[in-house]
């Protein structure tokens, strides 16, 4: 028994945001049901590279899920979905503001079959305001967000990162986060509630440490203004073999030590100094001296030493890092037919339960006709339903 296993799920949701959601809380014990078109494919199954001729973003994103493919513009789907609302309870959907209630299914009119339904909307700019239904993508809410413009070097345009930081720190786990503080609040007072999770508000909510200078003390944010955007020694130098090692030694000890070890103590007076003139002397001093040897040669210094420095590991090394393989990061997660996949793992780890990991994303509809006989639709109605193209 996972540790949210008493909850059920209905997913309508695609892409990036919503599915890591619903998969890291299926990884809980969720029952999670995802509700897909037979005629919109989710863009994340076409997204290679393939498995078995299966999109193995697909099969992460969506594992431990059943599907279930409905026309949600036919109205026997949505006879169907408000059959299952009174049994899956949570809802969470990522179309624009007001597409849902176009198709009769908005938290309304579902809250008049069950008025403990909890119903949590992602989109990227929320249910209101004048950005509501614009379009968007991971760059554009952090860029919108502030947060793009004091990341990265100054006179350079903003980095691109290498994982979408708006949809998953954004979307996916302010959803989790509001979905649970829901349900917490319906076992309380036994009423549910409309969930707007907004990805540019949960970005601007994240720049609260070093906004809070800038709306409280009135000190603006830029480029290489801060500790850790490029604004001190805190950062990434290259080694004589063009590697990189990553240095974060901000507190005094770890800095001493730092200095210590590089053989420069004494420039410790410019180390612990705030002056912008003064750390980019510093930055100077650090960078030449680690430009002096290999990759090698310094992880032998630092290993054994408490200074925050690692290593910049590419993926395919930090697969067999042994910090990660000692957490279980990396698990294999068996298809519908057998065969199994390599994925990551869930990183929360509890001490009286375990991560599912049940199987990987099913294909579209396998299990539409098992769902709706559990809803005590004869085969009868299913074949004729099938031949409607009203599921698939």
């Amino acid at each position: 028994m996972g540790a949210l296993a008493n909850l059920k799920i209905l997913d309508f949701t695609t892409l990036i945001p919503g599915p890591f959601a619903t998969m890291m809380m299926g990884d809980m014990g969720a029952d999670i049901l995802k509700v897909e078109s037979p005629t919109r494919v989710d863009l994340v199954r076409a997204m290679g590279p393939f498995n078995n001729s299966v999109s193995t973003c697909h099969s992460f994103v969506n594992r431990n899920k059943k599907s279930i493919s409905l026309d949600l513009k036919k109205e026997k789907s949505v006879e169907i979905v408000k059959r299952l609302i009174m049994e899956y309870d949570i809802v969470i959907e990522q179309f624009r503001p007001g597409v849902m209630k176009r198709l009769g299914l908005d938290y309304e009119t579902l809250k008049e079959i069950n008025e403990k339904i909890i119903y949590c909307s992602i989109t990227g700019y929320g249910q209101s305001g004048p950005y509501q239904n614009r379009a968007g993508h991971d760059n554009n809410y952090l860029s919108i967000s502030g947060t793009n413009g004091y990341s990265g070097k100054a006179n350079e345009v903003s980095p691109i990162m290498g994982l979408p930081i708006a949809d998953v720190a954004g979307g996916s786990l302010h959803a989790i986060i509001g979905v649970l503080a829901a349900v917490n609040f319906r076992n309380q007072n036994g009423v549910g509630q409309h969930i707007d999770i907004s990805m540019t508000d949960c970005m601007f909510g994240m720049n609260g440490i070093f906004g809070s200078q800038f709306l409280a003390a009135g000190q603006k944010l830029s480029h290489e203004s801060t500790h850790i955007n490029g604004g001190s020694f805190y950062g990434y130098y290259l080694t004589k073999d063009k590697k990189v090692l990553s240095v974060g030694s901000l507190e005094p000890k770890f800095l001493t030590k730092l200095c210590d070890l590089l053989k420069i103590s004494e420039h410790l007076n410019i180390a612990f100094s705030d002056d912008p003139e003064n750390q980019r002397n510093f930055k100077q001093i650090i960078a030449k001296k680690i430009s002096e040897r290999k990759l090698s040669e310094w992880e032998d210094i630092f290993s054994c030493e408490d200074v925050c420095v690692e290593s910049v590991l590419s993926f395919e090394d930090a697969c067999s890092n042994d910090q990660l393989v000692s957490r279980q990061m990396i698990t294999s997660v068996a298809h519908l037919d057998g065969t199994e996949e390599k994925q990551v793992g869930s990183a929360i780890k509890f001490s009286e339960t375990k991560p599912r990991y049940d199987y990987c994303g099913a294909e579209l509809g396998y299990h539409t006709e098992e769902t709706l006989r559990s809803l005590n639709y004869s085969d009868a109605e299913i074949a004729s339903m099938l031949s409607k193209g009203e599921i698939n």
